[in-house]
Formats: C-alpha cells, sequence, structure tokens
C-alpha cells in the first residue's frame, strides 16, 4: 500500500497498513530522481539518529584500493565496472555485509543510493521488511536545484539527460514503481523535513 505524504496532511492510516509497516527490522530505502532530495532526507534522518547506509560509499573505497582520485570520470568507471561484473544488482549486494551488521545492532536502517530494480529485488529476497520511499519532486524544481548546487552543477539540458540516462540504463523506474510511500518536495527544505518527520510518526519508529 502507498501513502501520499504531499501539501496536505493525511487524515487517516489504517490499521493493515500500520501493522505491515512495522516489521521487527526496517530497512527504509529513498529513492527519487536527480535533484529530488532523496539523498537529503537519508540524510536527515541520519542526523538524527537512525542508522544509515549509502551505496556511493561502494565507490569511494573502490577507487581508494585501486588509489584513484574522486573524479566524475573516474566514478563512472568504478560503477561500469562492478555492475559488468556482478550485474545491475552490484551496490546491493556488496552492501549486504554492511546492513547485515548494522541491523544487528538497530532495528530501523536508513539507506541511500538504491538506483535500480535489480537491486530493490535482491534486497527484497534478503531483507522483508524493506520500505521503499519515494521523494517527488517536478522536473522544473529539480532541474534548478541541480543548476544551483554547489557541486557539480548541472545545466537543465544536462539534468534531463541525465534523467532518460538514469532510467533507460539504470532501470531506475521500477522501485519508484513500487514506492511503498511518496513524499513531495515541491516544498522548502523545513516543509520538507516535517514531511519526513511525519512518516517516521506514521511508522511509529525511533532511531
Amino acid at each position: 500500500m502507498r501513502l501520499m505524504i504531499s501539501r496536505e496532511r493525511s487524515s487517516s492510516i489504517s490499521k493493515s497498513m500500520e501493522n505491515d509497516t512495522s516489521p521487527q527490522k526496517l530497512l527504509l530505502a529513498f529513492v527519487g530522481m536527480p535533484g529530488s532530495g532523496k539523498s537529503e532526507a537519508a540524510i536527515y534522518l541520519k542526523q538524527k539518529g537512525f542508522a544509515y547506509a549509502r551505496f556511493g560509499e561502494i565507490t569511494e573505497e573502490g577507487l581508494g584500493k585501486m588509489n584513484l582520485q574522486l573524479t566524475p570520470e573516474n566514478e563512472q568507471m568504478f560503477r561500469e565496472k562492478i555492475r559488468a561484473e556482478f550485474g545491475m544488482a552490484a551496490y546491493a549486494i556488496h552492501s549486504k555485509e554492511k546492513i547485515t551488521s548494522l541491523l544487528h545492532d538497530h532495528t530501523v536502517l536508513v539507506i541511500d543510493g538504491l538506483y535500480s530494480w535489480e537491486e530493490y529485488v535482491y534486497l527484497l529476497e534478503k531483507f522483508k521488511g524493506l520500505k521503499i520511499v519515494y521523494v517527488f519532486a517536478s522536473p522544473a524544481i529539480r532541474y534548478t536545484r541541480l543548476m544551483n548546487r554547489a557541486v557539480r552543477p548541472l545545466t537543465a539540458d544536462e539534468a534531463r539527460v541525465r534523467d532518460f540516462a538514469e532510467i533507460e540504463k539504470l532501470n531506475k523506474s521500477g522501485p519508484i514503481a513500487m514506492a511503498d510511500y511518496v513524499i513531495e518536495n515541491n516544498l522548502t527544505l523545513g516543509e520538507f523535513h516535517q514531511k519526513i518527520d511525519e512518516l517516521v510518526n506514521t511508522l511509529g519508529v525511533t532511531a
């Protein structure tokens, strides 16, 4: 079932949904298109004390072992290399040990960086408490954010090309389509954080 948490608060939540979203071990994976705010959401919960795993750390650690700098070109090379060897679920496969370790000490784990359908299927098979939160923002708003960000800004045309590439090459639309919750982020940062807090309250979880 899907709960839409947008500008208007949801007035009620069914008892069956409450039961369904309170597993013993909860993996809360934030997904969305570039500039939607998915990483902001995950980091916000990390700052509130929730356990946190970021798939991008695999790229950083891998390049470090190869004595290569963190550049867009090297990162792309590494992503292509690891996916060529392990398939489109590569980042989930390499994150399994860390996820298992974190869940040993925590009942809730926030995941940042789940992209592909294959990653979703792999994690769902291994961790039945996986829940997907789709952070939605309109393309116009996302592109403005991407143009104005301090690190690696993109023009609107570049952002659109990236959207198409992630949908067509990274199978990104699957986890979005299967999202258990949707948070709208055509909002201010404060309003966005409020929606995340509402989701946490809905789930009935604490750090």
